[in-house]
């Protein structure tokens, strides 16, 4: 505990007293949806590469065994021709991509905001905190500021911006709020990421096919918590309680991960096996976060697993001999949304308590108590949160 000195008398900071909550979520995706069969034709048009046969074909065919239905896109084929530099494969076009990225990526976090707001019912006076992560464009101010002024918060809020954290994001701003709400009593944090494939779109190549498998799973999207500890009866109806985050770097894996900002805008690279890193070096987190839980057997918990693409999905369930509904709720996102970087995390999570609604479970956990929320990223780095589903009728 902390003493400061306030108006010469002793002031004692106060902790709240229970775990961090998750009190409502919201998420949004662009007006434009492309369907996933349809892309390759429209990929290769707009950047003037479909004499490419023998890449389109193989491009074809990855979108086509991604599982992803539909993904989300703010750029436009009027946005893409308006700036061509975008659709060649490394002519240099950071300016314009930053431009869309730093007007477009608060704005899309308003939408998935005021969603969870609206769904909170409180005043956003009440908001003290705001913890922002993005991968796409980095200025000064931040995304964050500028939410603030979009949402009309007090302009006393502490504000937390994270910058180029990529797939494993959203379990970041999880750990950062979780430890921000209970370190503060009466704490609210809004917790926001928002990413937009603008600083990424590119022509393919024949020399960067990992760039290729980037540009069919990934889509844009922004998703948003309202987390806190302590819920006031009868007018919060928290979702899940957050009882331990953790994050580990994977042994073997410098390098699976890279991303780079460069004037071509942020070119990533997929240097290793990264399904296979994941399911031979996960097991030691996974089973520190389980004993939180009392150590139940695999399918005893639910999972909430960033949809980072099929092969890791697939990894992760035959490695822990997982029953195929669940990583139902992950699967589904991906269908619907594509990889969203990290804000697909915080999707799965309003899909797995949609789930357990539909089916009419007494939990927000799909009928499990206990579950945990994994996200993979840069580094080779896993974050993990272990959550308490809490009844879905309050």
């Amino acid at each position: 505990m902390t003493n400061n000195v306030e108006n010469g008398a002793a002031y004692k900071h106060q902790r709240a007293d229970g775990p961090a909550t998750v009190l409502a979520i919201g998420k949004a995706v662009p007006p434009t949806a492309y369907p996933q069969s349809e892309y390759p034709d429209f990929f290769f048009d707009i950047t003037n590469t479909s004499h490419k046969t023998l890449l389109k074909a193989k491009f074809a065919r990855i979108c086509k065994n991604s599982e992803i239905n539909k993904r989300y896109f703010h750029c436009t084929e009027e946005i893409l021709k308006a700036n061509p530099a975008m659709c060649t494969y490394k002519e240099p076009s950071l300016d314009v991509r930053q431009d869309i990225a730093i007007r477009e990526v608060p704005r899309l976090a308003e939408k998935a905001a005021i969603q969870a707001l609206a769904e909170w019912g409180q005043s956003r006076d009440k908001i003290t905190h705001v913890v922002f992560a993005t991968t796409s464009g980095v200025n000064m101010p931040g995304a964050d500021l500028t939410l603030t002024r979009l949402l009309g918060l007090n302009p006393t809020v502490n504000r937390t911006m994270l910058y180029q954290q990529g797939c494993f994001g959203g379990a970041t701003v999880l750990r950062v709020a979780k430890d921000l709400a209970e370190n503060n009593k009466g704490a609210r944090v809004l917790t926001v990421v928002s990413e937009l494939t603008c600083v990424t779109f590119r022509a393919p190549n024949e020399e960067h096919l990992d760039n290729l498998v980037g540009s069919a799973i990934f889509g844009d999207g922004a998703s948003c918590l309202i987390i806190g500890s302590d819920p006031e009866p009868e007018i919060e109806r928290p979702h899940y309680e957050i009882h331990w985050s953790g994050e580990t770097i994977l042994p073997e894996s410098d390098g699976a991960i890279e991303g780079r900002l460069t004037e071509a805008g942020l070119i990533f690279h997929l240097l290793k096996d990264v399904p296979g890193l994941i399911s031979r070096n996960t097991l030691p987190i996974f089973s520190k976060a389980a004993e939180v839980a009392g150590s139940p057997g695999w399918n005893n918990l639910f999972w909430c697993v960033h949809p980072g693409g099929r092969a890791i999905l697939d990894e992760v369930e035959r490695t822990l001999s997982l029953k195929p509904e669940k990583l139902r709720a992950t699967r589904d996102v991906l269908y619907d949304y594509g990889n969203m970087s990290g804000a697909s995390l915080l999707f799965v999570l309003d899909q797995m308590r949609k789930r357990s609604e539909e089916f009419k479970c007494s939990t927000t956990g799909e009928g499990c108590e206990w579950g945990l929320v994994v996200g993979f990223g840069p580094g080779l780095t896993v974050e993990v949160s272990v959550l308490k589903a809490l009844p879905t009728c309050h």
